[in-house]
């Protein structure tokens, strides 16, 4: 995919290091935020949102060192061919990318979409040795409630940026909002691929994230909103029911979005789901991987 510098995009690749690797078959742009600290988080985010993102919860966690794939198919990311939109091929991705940039010592932190890549990476990788926080992942799937933002309204959103979208338009969907994440949301928006996020929204209905949560271990963490229409009472009641060991973190004044809800509240929980003392140190990423073009 090709990208476009536009003023707040041009400010936070500036203050980060952008590296492309090679993995599960396609060629993936990450980017590092606090690259003079030695503990190393990857953190996936969800289904339209490319790497710069998560640059304001970077920002609030100094200590850490952030590493942020785009997903297949956004940023700057290649797209994959139609059907290859699977978790099973988010987790592949996943793999490829800690193990290209050395990171098998890193805590994982997915959002919504993310927390499901990161939860079937757990499962089918065989991961228990890393702290892993699933924020508020999708909980439908067959036989469940849909998703509660349908296919079409964010196929419309990715339209309405490739026409040339505003901060008030997007507004519309996500009102509690800061400003410079509007702004940043509409200078992105569109180099989210259309079929990727079709098929993939698609998969929120078709895989079951309830049978890969029951195989889930002690080294996983669940962070919800607690007004997330994703993450409801009941979904909530029924993961601890099925797995009582995962702990679960309520977080006040925050629906699906939650560190643009509420980036303090994430931001304590996160902490504390990760533990006093951070993970292993990884050492230092070879410079063969960085700012290749």
């Amino acid at each position: 995919m090709t990208g476009h510098v536009t003023p707040i995009r041009n400010a936070i690749v500036a203050a980060s290091t952008t590296r492309f690797v090679d993995a599960n078959g396609l060629r993936h742009r990450i980017l590092t935020f606090n690259d003079d600290t030695v503990h190393d988080v990857v953190f996936i985010p969800g289904i339209t949102s490319p790497a710069e993102t998560v640059a304001f919860i970077a920002g609030a966690m100094p200590e850490y060192r952030f590493h942020v794939p785009d997903l297949r198919g956004r940023g700057l990311t290649e797209a994959a061919v139609a059907g290859q939109y699977r978790l099973i091929d988010y987790a592949d991705d996943l793999h490829g990318v800690i193990e290209a940039l050395g990171l098998q010592s890193a805590a994982v932190i997915g959002h919504s979409l993310g927390a499901r890549i990161a939860a079937a990476w757990v499962v089918r990788h065989d991961i228990n040795q890393v702290p892993v926080l699933l924020v508020d992942p999708p909980t439908s799937g067959p036989g469940r409630p849909p998703y509660p933002m349908a296919k079409q309204s964010f196929i419309a959103q990715i339209d309405a940026a490739v026409a040339g979208t505003t901060p008030e338009a997007i507004r519309a969907h996500f009102p509690l909002w800061p400003l410079r994440e509007l702004e940043l949301r509409a200078e992105i928006l569109a180099e989210c691929d259309r079929v990727a996020v079709s098929e993939t929204h698609d998969g929120f209905e078709r895989e079951d994230f309830f049978t890969i949560w029951d195989q889930l271990g002690s080294n996983v963490a669940l962070l919800y909103g607690a007004l997330s229409p994703v993450v409801p009472a009941g979904a909530a009641a029924e993961l601890a029911a099925r797995n009582p060991g995962i702990p679960q973190i309520a977080i006040p004044a925050a629906g699906h979005m939650i560190p643009w809800d509420n980036l303090s509240g994430f931001v304590k929980a996160a902490r504390d789901a990760l533990g006093s003392a951070p993970h292993p140190v990884t050492p230092s990423l070879t410079t063969s991987t960085q700012n290749r073009t």
